[in-house]
């Protein structure tokens, strides 16, 4: 199994901080972000780890190498100077990931899940991690069923929380989901797809009830920090 992390966001929320650096580099308990994430996935087996960049995107190899460090091989999907979103991230990525299942993972959460909890054979299109709804977003996004089918709405309502195993067949006629007014390259939302596909029940899921933390905020990365650092 490969490995995706998404790290090509702008880190608007996490200003001054990421006028210079980008968000997953940001350390929190004495370590960037996503090295959080690369040891974990190395530590599961992983070997092959692509991460989508924009925003100070020559940071990146800079900090973090080959992946050799970790016993990794790190792959770049560059997207230019302006971010594709979740959904393009991951179509732009597509031709480095191949056609198995894969691990997806947001560079700018923190959780002490185990990833080897993770289905390497998700039923359907995609196995979502759902986490209880923050106290900044607590609407919730999407409603896990008794049945672990994941719904756009429903009576359990809970947050997603950027981790997940998917399998690149979701993004199968992405354009006639999405239509074409998403530019070139194309820059759109991941949860147009899971949406277009949870009638159908090819998505599911899971509730995770352990620590995971949004970092979007420098009031969140300090509160993350004290609490690593004990």
């Amino acid at each position: 199994m490969k490995a995706l992390i998404f790290a090509a966001g702008l880190g608007e929320r996490m200003r001054p901080l990421t006028d210079h650096t980008p968000k997953p580099l940001l350390e929190a308990g004495g370590k960037p972000l996503i090295v959080w994430h690369l040891e974990k996935l190395a530590a599961m087996g992983i070997r092959d780890v692509v991460i989508n960049i924009s925003w100070l995107a020559e940071q990146f190899p800079r900090t973090l190498g080959d992946g050799a460090h970790w016993g990794l091989r790190l792959h770049w999907s560059h997207e230019g100077p302006t971010p594709l979103e979740t959904g393009g991230g991951m179509l732009h990525a597509r031709p480095l990931l191949g056609e198995e299942p894969f691990l997806l993972v947001n560079g700018d959460v923190w959780t002490d899940y185990d990833f080897t909890r993770l289905p390497a054979e998700p039923t359907g299109l995609a196995h979502l991690v759902m986490v209880d709804p923050p106290a900044h977003k607590t609407h919730g996004d999407f409603a896990l069923e008794d049945d672990g089918t994941i719904r756009d709405d429903g009576a359990r309502r809970l947050t997603y929380a950027g981790l997940g195993v998917y399998r690149p067949a979701l993004l199968d006629g992405w354009n006639a989901i999405v239509g074409d007014q998403v530019g070139t390259p194309p820059r759109f939302m991941l949860v147009h797809l899971l949406r277009a596909h949870m009638p159908g029940g090819a998505i599911h899921g899971e509730y995770w009830g352990g620590g995971w933390t949004d970092v979007g905020t420098p009031e969140r990365l300090a509160q993350l920090d004290a609490a690593l650092r004990g």
